[in-house]
């Protein structure tokens, strides 16, 4: 008996936690459709606008009234205190007043002593009787004698009705423009706020795999279609710059690779034939040794290309002649590179104001880049000379050229041409990248004329009085 009991008392524990939950996702869902409900929020403040505006708008409708009787009331009292009585008791017929709401009669009484008695008369005569709609006023009679005054009594009913009617009319009104207001709103919510919710479903559904999605600003309008555009440019910018950084990482993989694998390959020779045999043991040392410099340059360069990224790329900026870096660089060429000619002109004297180290790396940059894609025994010529902002350093060899459609693409990272590719020149594609980044961080600009078969020549100019700041 008690076992069925128990029974009884779980489901009925069960059925009302069933109950409370539903009363309290119903209420969740009022909750969240009054909090969240940008069209529901927008008609309340909409109405609430308009009860605020209310009171103020009676008032200064009744004050327009009032202010639209009183020459019709200034005239009646100026026609009639200029008249004699013309009925019996001094009372004053339609002929003389003119008005059906007006009557008037010439009476007698007593002089108030001072002002404060007066307007005490004034205001009980005002209201006699008790009737707001039937004012009472004293008026002074033009050449009366002492104590006489008109009564002149106003049965404004008829305009207290108007009055009245007109304001019933305007809250009504209101309260029918909120009432629809009210309802319209999904009409609002359809052709107002969709695009925001277009925006919202936009940005939350964005991920790396749909970068590509834009907000549709058909059938917007005014700042919400200015909004748009400006979330779809936003867009195009982090679409860029995230394919940016993927193809970064998948290049710099793929570099990196390669020396790895040589590396990993001539460390299993080693391992399987090096220790007996001294020929393999140098080939593999000198191997392994080769890969790690080109490995650390590699590193380098994307530790370089990383500052820049960041914004922590520091520039150490001295006074120094660009003659005197020139110089430098050729004599450098001319021990590491025997196969090729190198030239000096023009060299002229140029005061700067740079890195003189980032300077450098600029032309060694160069120099290797002629060095490389120019044939042996050709000449490689450096030049500076005097510009009116600055100087121009240029580097001009006499190699294979770069093609017209290859030539906008040589800054970009990790970019070679295809004949740069199948020769067996080296290199990773960054150093023309470098060199842009140095030449634009000092403020400078980098230009390049090349034709197929004939040669390229890089000309930098650096500006003379460059500042950090």
């Amino acid at each position: 008996m008690s076992n069925g009991n128990g029974e009884k008392k779980v489901r009925e524990l069960r059925t009302y936690n069933q109950a409370s939950e539903t009363v309290h996702a119903g209420l969740g869902r009022v909750h969240s459709r009054i909090r969240l409900s940008l069209s529901l929020r927008i008609a309340a403040h909409y109405c609430g606008r308009m009860i605020r505006t209310a009171l103020p708008a009676l008032i200064v409708m009744t004050l327009a009234f009032a202010a639209g009787c009183v020459p019709g009331f200034l005239d009646l009292a100026r026609r009639v205190s200029a008249q004699e009585p013309d009925l019996p008791d001094g009372r004053y017929s339609q002929a003389i007043i003119q008005d059906a709401r007006a009557e008037a009669e010439l009476i007698s009484r007593e002089e108030p002593e001072d002002f404060g008695e007066r307007a005490g008369e004034w205001v009980r005569t005002l209201f006699s009787g008790g009737a707001l709609w039937r004012p009472v006023l004293l008026i002074e009679k033009a050449n009366a004698a002492p104590g006489q005054a008109i009564r002149l009594t106003l049965d404004l009913k008829t305009l207290g009705w108007i009055w009245l009617a007109t304001l019933c009319g305007v809250v009504v009104t209101d309260l029918l423009r909120m009432m629809s207001f009210l309802r319209r709103r999904k009409v609002l919510d359809r052709k107002v706020l969709s695009p925001i919710r277009d925006m919202t479903e936009i940005t939350r559904t964005l991920s790396a795999a749909n970068l590509s999605n834009r907000i549709n600003v058909a059938g917007m309008k005014y700042e919400l279609q200015d909004l748009a555009i400006v979330i779809n440019s936003m867009l195009d910018r982090l679409e860029r710059s995230y394919n940016s950084q993927k193809q970064f990482v998948s290049d710099a993989s793929h570099e990196l690779r390669t020396p790895i694998a040589v590396i990993q390959g001539y460390a299993d020779m080693l391992r399987r034939w090096g220790k007996d045999d001294p020929e393999v043991l140098n080939e593999g040392i000198d191997a392994i040794s080769q890969e790690t410099v080109a490995m650390k340059e590699l590193v380098e360069n994307l530790l370089f290309l990383a500052r820049h990224d960041k914004k922590t790329l520091l520039l150490e900026i001295s006074g120094f002649d660009a003659a005197d870096v020139v110089r430098e660089v050729y004599q450098e060429a001319g021990m590491v590179s025997s196969d090729h000619h190198f030239e000096l002109n023009p060299c002229e004297s140029a005061q700067i104001r740079a890195d003189r180290g980032m300077i450098k790396q600029v032309l060694r940059i160069l120099v290797d880049n002629a060095i490389k894609y120019a044939p042996a025994d050709s000449t490689v010529t450096l030049g500076v000379r005097r510009a009116e902002d600055g100087c121009v350093l240029s580097v001009t060899d006499r190699g294979c050229g770069i093609s017209a459609e290859d030539l906008p693409k040589i800054f970009e990272r990790f970019y070679r041409a295809d004949a740069a590719r199948n020769s067996e020149t080296g290199g990773h594609g960054l150093g023309l990248s470098i060199a842009r980044i140095i030449v634009v961080a000092h403020k400078g600009r980098i230009q390049v004329r090349s034709k197929v078969g004939e040669g390229t020549t890089f000309e930098v100019s650096i500006p003379e009085g460059f500042s950090a700041d």
